[in-house]
């Protein structure tokens, strides 16, 4: 399963998470695989070692797919997720406190950002603990 970490904005403004899996519901060949998700863009960014950013919030409703480094995201609540190279961030914390982000390994951040079309289902699927 391909772990997923959702973070969005409660009714009070906060930003929270939930950890789970993008689903994928369908096999061939030995593979098992997702729904198309339609997306608008894919864009790649990378931040050195030691990089932060301060609170903010997502600029849009987006995949953040990391290729590598490990990061500690934490919400106004100080409430944290760890994030790991091969993790996808769902992010939909679009208004509010937001999140801030650091990173916690030697590893440089390198992701992929894959805005997501409006109203599109995001085939993320809650972990049951």
């Amino acid at each position: 399963m391909i772990r997923c970490v959702r973070i969005w904005t409660a009714q009070d403004g906060n930003s929270l998470f939930e950890e789970g899996t993008i689903d994928l519901p369908k096999g061939e060949r030995g593979d098992i695989l997702g729904d198309k998700i339609v997306s608008s863009s894919i864009s790649f960014r990378e931040t050195r070692s030691g990089g932060t950013f301060a609170p903010h919030d997502a600029p849009t409703r987006q995949f953040v797919i990391t290729l590598s480094g490990t990061l500690e995201f934490k919400t106004a609540k100080n409430e944290t997720f760890i994030i790991r190279p091969g993790d996808i961030l769902l992010a939909e914390d679009t208004t509010g406190t937001g999140h801030s982000w650091r990173l916690v390994d030697d590893q440089s951040w390198r992701r992929a950002y894959v805005i997501l079309a409006p109203n599109v289902a995001a085939s993320f699927r809650k972990t049951d603990h």
